[in-house]
């Protein structure tokens, strides 16, 4: 029997989803679901590298949870759980502490940018691709559907799994692929189309969170900024704010952008904000209506008990065979593939 592709991914509990996230990531976290096996991860851990309230970290990392499940990611299909129930994260992660050089870690780029003016800054901050990396390794992940901000770390979790492997055996670890969103998913700040969509933008009328209601989605759409020459045409270098409306109203409706530019030929902005406005309402309002069915529930909490067990499993079998080819720990030694 041939062995399923094993998928890992994980979202951090920052605060509420907005439809960058929903269409760049998530539509495509649920078709995976038809592809392979799935452990789809909220990443508690990785949200404190900077100070965090606890009751709304705690809140944060229930409406992740169930926005996951009101996308439609089957927990029945799926893996899922929280980071911080499964203690072989944080014990992988300085595994492969003292597996990585300080060097390396400070090229990578999230790091420069986040510490920038700072003459001193979170070590959380220097060690999150080391931890991002056990997240990956801990599960025996084949593919990590990540966008291409992320490219850099999988680069370097790809290269802490062969640099054990060349020492410790290939059988250590799986080297994992990383799998680049689509880029036709990109989607833009509503306020800055140069900018990506982002949970921690200073405006709210920057994005559309998924559990914004009817006006508020209405206001960011309408206040979007465009361009002074009222043509409605996907150019994204000359027009970028048009063209990412257009890219949202794609994404949203499945139809093409061609289809949709000709669709509002010789009409004016107004008109394209306006039915906008009526595409991401009607297919937002299903996700907040089983969003408010599950978030509260005993259910929820069932799915994430389950999914911790079900994770646990893997990353028990993992942490054995490690620390077994580590000289870690007095357990008897664990054969190649265990846990899959």
């Amino acid at each position: 029997m041939t062995m399923k592709t094993r998928v890992f991914s994980g979202v951090q509990p920052t605060g509420n989803l907005h439809i960058g996230n929903y269409l760049g990531a998530l539509t495509q976290f649920v078709d995976l679901q038809n592809e392979g096996e799935c452990v789809y991860c909220i990443v508690d851990m990785h949200a404190i590298t900077l100070p965090k309230e606890p009751d709304e970290l705690r809140d944060h990392v229930l409406d992740v949870a169930a926005l996951y499940i009101a996308v439609g990611i089957d927990p029945k299909k799926s893996i899922v759980f929280v980071q911080s129930d499964v203690p072989g994260h944080a014990e992988l992660a300085w595994i492969l502490t003292c597996q990585s050089y300080t060097g390396e870690l400070s090229r990578m780029t999230q790091f420069k940018d986040k510490s920038r003016g700072n003459e001193s800054a979170p070590a959380g901050l220097f060690m999150y691709p080391v931890l991002m990396a056990a997240d990956i390794l801990l599960y025996d992940a084949d593919v990590v559907p990540v966008g291409r901000d992320q490219k850099q770390h999988i680069e370097l979790t790809r290269d802490l799994a062969i640099r054990v492997n060349n020492r410790l055996g290939e059988d250590t670890f799986v080297v994992p692929e990383g799998r680049f969103l689509k880029e036709g998913a990109r989607i833009m700040a509503l306020d800055d189309p140069t900018a990506k969509m982002s949970k921690s933008a200073e405006s709210e009328m920057s994005r559309i969170s998924l559990l914004d209601d009817e006006a508020k989605i209405k206001k960011a759409i309408m206040r979007s900024t465009t361009d002074s020459d009222g043509e409605i045409r996907y150019d994204i270098e000359n027009k970028p704010g048009v063209s990412n409306l257009l890219s949202i109203y794609s994404a949203f409706s499945g139809r093409s952008i061609p289809e949709i530019e000709r669709a509002y030929e010789g009409q004016g902005y107004g008109s394209l904000k306006k039915d906008l406005v009526e595409v991401a309402v009607d297919q937002i309002r299903p996700i907040q209506a089983r969003y408010a069915e599950i978030r509260h529930s005993e259910a929820l909490t069932r799915v994430l008990a389950d999914g911790a067990e079900r994770a646990g499993v893997i990353a028990e079998a993992t942490m054995r065979r490690v620390k077994d080819k580590f000289g870690l720990g007095g357990g008897a030694s664990v054969p190649s593939g265990a846990g899959r």
